[in-house]
Order: structure tokens, then C-alpha cells, then sequence
């Protein structure tokens, strides 16, 4: 069969470890809401691994496997997901077409484009920002030779893909109108401080932006640290989430904040009717104490670790509604990579328009899991 020969030339690159890419495309009737997927391999952490890209109509996300868990996900999508799927070599261009009724074709010819099979993993040439920024050393990030410690390196990762990720939401935003952004709950100021760098000397914008902190040392520091670079748009205050006011913000940010602690800058934000909202968050303890254990799922949810994420997956849900009931559209995909943070969902909200059945969609997941309250309804 002609699909289980484009498998066993898989297996057989896979136990020679021959370097491969693939893709995957025409899904089949039941997974229309997919676009395709891809495979390349990819350096982790000094092991080769083999990273599937999967694209739908809504989120892009990534899993890395080792060459043992790769090979039954590639069956199951070429029999299950996808008719077609291409697998490129330095030298061979192999080719499966499945139809509808079950037929397939088998086609082998020679690779005359250069495949480029670039192992790093982050991608060191696509960087917004390179690794010898003044701050970084401050920071803490990186020795007194500007060289990123190896212990930040998973740091180092998350900057660059925050940074991609805000270029792109504000890849329409006039150069010549100012932009006014507030960091809720900014920590260590490393990606405030990569933030600003990126906005001001890469996308020449003129930029403001204040990092809230409630520890007095990192405040400190990282006042201290912005005014020896000189960046005199960047600033931090001592203050708590709830004593911020951000009538002029049109960006908020709030990464890792614990909790209501999400809902309490999501609230903000609205109130100020920011333009854009970013959101990672942390933990999710308030509706966890609120679900009810008598629901259809009762019998699974008690795993704490499986309760724990669905925990996760209706607080965030449920934000995300919350903000398309307030106006804004909203999107929730994976920060970063898993195996560099647990902390690795993020929310973004652009205003749009209002989502009129988001109210109701979220009574109806609250009546499901028996939850009586969501702390952002309650402050939003």
C-alpha cells in the first residue's frame, strides 16, 4: 500500500537519522477547521527533536517529540487528518496524494531546491534583538562580556518571542503617533526593558512606558538600570495593581500575575478602554475553589493535576469572553514553548467589536461546572 511504503521511508530516515522536513495539507472533512501542519527538526537542549507546527483557522501552536514519539503522531495524521504530506531530504522530494475513497499515489523525484536544516532552536538569526543590550548584564541575564548566561537562556527565548508577538500586533500602529503602555506587575523589567528597546530604536516609535511593581528592591533596580541607558520613556512605580491609574494607556500588559491578580489588570485596562491588552497568566486558585465536583466530569476531575487544568482552560475562557463582551477581540495561543515555562498561555485583546452572546456563553459554562462566580465579572 502505497501509504504505508511514504511510512516505512519515514522510519527508515528516522533510524539513520537523516535529517527530514515534511508538511501536511487538504484536511479531511472532519478537521476542516485546520490548515496544515509541518515538521522540522529542531536542537533541544543538545537533543535533536522533531517539532510539528500545527496551523488552524484561530492558533498556531508547537509540540517537540523524540524520534520514538514522532512516528505514531505522523501516522495518525497522515491516516487520520491529512491526504497529502510531502517529506523533503537534501536529495529526494517524496510525495503521498490520498483521496476521499482511499486511493493513494507514491511519487519520488529529485530535491532540486537547497533545503535549509537549521537546527537552533531560537531561531538566533530572526532575533528583533540581539543578546549584547546594555541592560542585560544589569539584569542579570548576561556576564560582564555581554554573553547570555545558560541559565537565562529559556529568559532569553521568552523575550524574543514577546517581542515578535507585539511587533506584530502593532505592526499597523502609525510611526508618528506616540504609544503609551503600562506593564502591570513587571518584575524583573526584562521584558519591559526589551519592550521599549525594540519599539524605540528598532520601530522608531515614541514610547512610554511604566513598569508597576510592588517590591521596592526591583523597582529600584530597574529605575536605576533605565536611567543609566538612557531611556528616558521608561520608568517604574511601587504600586500595586488596583492604585494604578491608566486613563492614558493605550497597551497594558500584565505577565505571570497570580491569579485575580489577571483580573484585576484585565479590569483595568478596560476601564481605560486600552487599545490593547497582553496577558499571560499565572496561577488559576479562584475558580478552582469554585467549581463544583458534581458535573459530568466528575468522575475524571478527581486528578488534581487534571483538575488543576481545567481549572486553567475555563478561567481563561472565560476572560477571554468576558473581554469580547466589553468590545475587544481576542485570541489565546501558547507564549513559549512548554519545556522552557510552565507559565506558557497568553491572552491578547485588540477593540473590536462586541461579542453579544458572550454573556450567555459564559452563564452556560459557569452552570456546566457548577461555578458561582468569575472574580473579573464581578469587577469588569
Amino acid at each position: 500500500m502505497k501509504t504505508q511504503t511514504f511510512i516505512t521511508k519515514i522510519k527508515d530516515l528516522l533510524l539513520a537519522d537523516a535529517l527530514f522536513k515534511m508538511t501536511f495539507s487538504k484536511p479531511r472533512p472532519q478537521y476542516k477547521d485546520s490548515i496544515n501542519k509541518y515538521l522540522r527538526p529542531t536542537l533541544i537542549k543538545e537533543e535533536i527533536k522533531y517539532s510539528i507546527v500545527t496551523r488552524t483557522k484561530t492558533q498556531e501552536t508547537i509540540q517537540h517529540y523524540t524520534k520514538d514519539e514522532v512516528i505514531p503522531i505522523i501516522e495518525k495524521i497522515i491516516n487520520t487528518e491529512f491526504l497529502i504530506a510531502y517529506i523533503f531530504t537534501k536529495k529526494e522530494e517524496i510525495e503521498l496524494l490520498q483521496s476521499k475513497k482511499g486511493t493513494s499515489t507514491y511519487t519520488v523525484r529529485p530535491n532540486k531546491n537547497q533545503i535549509n536544516f537549521e537546527l537552533e532552536h531560537d531561531h538566533q538569526k530572526t532575533r528583533l534583538l540581539n543578546d549584547t543590550r546594555p541592560y542585560y548584564f544589569a539584569l542579570g541575564l548576561a556576564n560582564s562580556e555581554g554573553r547570555i548566561l545558560d541559565k537565562a537562556q529559556d529568559k532569553y527565548r521568552q523575550i524574543q518571542k514577546f517581542i515578535e508577538i507585539v511587533d506584530h500586533i502593532l505592526e499597523d500602529w502609525p510611526e508618528r503617533k506616540s504609544i503609551t503602555i503600562a506593564d502591570m506587575g513587571s518584575g524583573k523589567g526584562y521584558l519591559t526593558f526589551a519592550l521599549y528597546d525594540h519599539l524605540t530604536h528598532n520601530r522608531k516609535l515614541q514610547c512610554r512606558i511604566t513598569g508597576y511593581e510592588i517590591r521596592e528592591d526591583l523597582v529600584a533596580t530597574c529605575y536605576s538600570t533605565a536611567i543609566e541607558c538612557g531611556y528616558m520613556g521608561l520608568s517604574f512605580e511601587m504600586k500595586s495593581i488596583d492604585q494604578v491609574n491608566l486613563s492614558q494607556a493605550d497597551m497594558v500588559i500584565a505577565l505571570h500575575a497570580c491569579d485575580i491578580a489577571t483580573d484585576m489588570a484585565i479590569a483595568q485596562g478596560v476601564k481605560a478602554n486600552a487599545q490593547h491588552i497582553i496577558l499571560s497568566p499565572c496561577c488559576h486558585k479562584q475558580i478552582r475553589k469554585e467549581m463544583s465536583r458534581q458535573t459530568p466530569l466528575s468522575s475524571i476531575l478527581k486528578h488534581g493535576i487534571l483538575e488543576e487544568r481545567q481549572a486553567e482552560i475555563i478561567t481563561d475562557g472565560i476572560r477571554a469572553l468576558l473581554l469580547e463582551s466589553k468590545g475587544y477581540s481576542s485570541k489565546v495561543f501558547e507564549f513559549i514553548d512548554a519545556e522552557h515555562t510552565g507559565k506558557n498561555l497568553m491572552i491578547t485583546a485588540t477593540k473590536g467589536q462586541v461579542n453579544p452572546k458572550a454573556i450567555k456563553e459564559v452563564a452556560s459554562i459557569k452552570q456546566m461546572f457548577g461555578i458561582g462566580k468569575h472574580y473579573l465579572e464581578e469587577i469588569i
